[in-house]
């Protein structure tokens, strides 16, 4: 505990030291962003977007529930049965999976979607993690469930709440998509009661490993971002181990594998109701 309130402060006090005309703009001097290929998952995500249906629920009732896992890693699909079979019994309004779906390869990947049951009866909304990206991870993960980057609403006859879904796979935003972020919470954002990102890496690791860190350079504007945009939740996993974070105004929660054999897997729940957000951990 003592590790963990030291390295807040650190971030506190990084931030405490930058002016804010630097926490807006993704161009910080000494900000370097290796964003070939995170750029390119854009560019395939916005293709996608642009060609399909806007992904909107509409729903007869103010109080819904989304179920939300990560680190599935398939493979095994015994514990995602649960989390799909939970999902039909609670009669979610959706479901989100934050990456980590699967190891990357083609086989796994469709493995996975073979498990999933219709938009039409679920409303599924998936993302890609670093594991998704392995083995030319990308090319299969775009052809079996498509866009990586977008936005989905929910609304309700009292309002709408908007969710937005980041590719982290590769431990960046890039310059692309972190311009496209920085729009939709300009335009879009506003008309909003709750505001959620889902991405899959966790922005403060507690879990030290060498993979997909995020760059504390574009943590500055991430976190620059949920305050001045009043983002209400932050949603990732990654590190296979649940924690939750309130900084500023921003709930910042990281999910239990729901990876087979993982001694503690499970899932996230997220309630809305009366238009606040409430919320538990589910342990398979």
């Amino acid at each position: 505990m003592e590790n963990r309130i030291t390295y807040f402060a650190a971030i506190l006090l990084l931030i405490g030291l930058l002016p804010v005309s630097c926490l807006k703009d993704a161009d910080i001097p000494g900000m370097v962003i290796h964003d070939d290929q995170v750029n390119m998952r854009f560019d395939h995500s916005m293709e996608w977007n642009k060609n399909n249906t806007p992904r909107e629920i509409m729903l007869l009732r103010d109080d819904y529930t989304i179920l939300c896992m990560s680190d599935s890693h398939v493979g095994g699909t015994e514990n995602l049965t649960v989390f799909l079979d939970s999902a039909m019994i609670k009669g979610v309004a959706a479901i989100v999976m934050a990456g980590d779906l699967s190891t990357g390869h083609k086989e796994d990947v469709q493995r996975f979607k073979q498990h999933m049951p219709g938009q039409e009866i679920l409303p599924s909304f998936p993302i890609a993690g670093n594991h998704d990206l392995y083995f030319g991870g990308w090319e299969h993960f775009y052809s079996i469930f498509g866009s990586s980057t977008y936005y989905f609403t929910v609304n309700t006859f009292e309002a709408a709440d908007l969710f937005i879904c980041l590719d982290t796979g590769g431990g960046t935003l890039g310059n692309k998509q972190l311009d496209w972020f920085r729009d939709v919470l300009v335009s879009i954002r506003p008309g909003y009661r709750n505001c959620i990102v889902i991405t899959h890496n966790n922005l403060f690791r507690f879990r030290r490993t060498t993979s997909t860190n995020p760059l504390p350079e574009e943590l500055h504007v991430w976190l620059d971002l949920f305050l001045r945009h009043r983002v209400n939740m932050v949603i990732t996993g990654h590190d296979h181990k649940k924690d939750e974070q309130v900084f500023g105004n921003t709930t910042h929660i990281i999910m239990d594998a729901l990876k087979d054999g993982e001694k503690n897997a499970g899932y996230f729940q997220l309630h809305v109701k009366n238009g606040k957000l409430q919320y538990s951990f589910v342990t398979i």
